[in-house]
């Protein structure tokens, strides 16, 4: 059975990769290896999700000058450090460049497993949360110029009757519009709208320049 979960594997040590690479595909996991940083960057495609297993020290580009590179590409599969001997500022600067573990070998097998699952899961919850944005941007597309400003307002907290004076309008009008924009942008609530309106951050949308 395949589970769901792509894994990069790169290491210049061909014995540990290919017996990693066995074990993990026995395990059901789809893994592509790599024996070096260059060699992925010119041959991988990127999919989600997945996780990046990376030994940090290889002759050609380090691991985290391949994490460097990614970056720059916005490639954001998250990536496992995996090494033999790190200096710690490797270490704190893999973590704070968004590197997601790093396990020392001879690593425990439990140890690994549980990072590459919670890296995937990670990845996953990354994917659903950029759709989430690109159908909350597109709802937010459809609103008239008007009800735009209504989201706007009601997004600051303001009730119909406030936004009304804003706006120069009725109350009654303001009701028509709010119930457009609830119904345009799938909220059932004001406390979703904000939500949505904050998650996606809405506000520095090209339509609001």
């Amino acid at each position: 059975m395949t589970k769901v979960g792509h894994i990069y594997l790169i290491d210049d040590d061909e014995s540990m990769r290919i017996s990693l690479a066995r074990m993990l595909r026995e395990l059901g996991y789809l893994v592509e290896d790599y024996a070096s940083a260059s060699n992925f960057l010119e041959k991988s495609v990127p999919v989600s999700p997945a996780v990046i297993l990376l030994d940090m020290q290889m002759p050609d580009m380090t691991g985290l000058d391949l994490q460097e590179k990614l970056l720059k590409l916005g490639r954001k599969t998250p990536i496992i450090f995996v090494s033999g001997q790190s200096h710690p500022h490797q270490i704190v600067q893999g973590l704070k460049k968004g590197a997601v573990d790093f396990l020392f070998k001879p690593f425990n097998l439990e140890e690994l497993l549980k990072a590459v699952a919670d890296a995937i899961d990670f990845d996953s919850r990354q994917l659903k949360r950029v759709s989430l944005d690109v159908e909350t941007r597109r709802d937010y597309v459809s609103l008239t110029p008007r009800e735009r400003e209504v989201c706007g307002w009601l997004v600051k907290g303001l009730l119909n009757k406030d936004i009304a004076v804003k706006l120069g309008t009725t109350d009654a009008t303001i009701k028509v519009h709010k119930a457009r924009v609830m119904d345009k942008m799938h909220a059932d609530s004001v406390q979703t709208l904000v939500k949505k309106y904050l998650e996606s951050d809405l506000e520095s949308h090209p339509l609001n320049r």
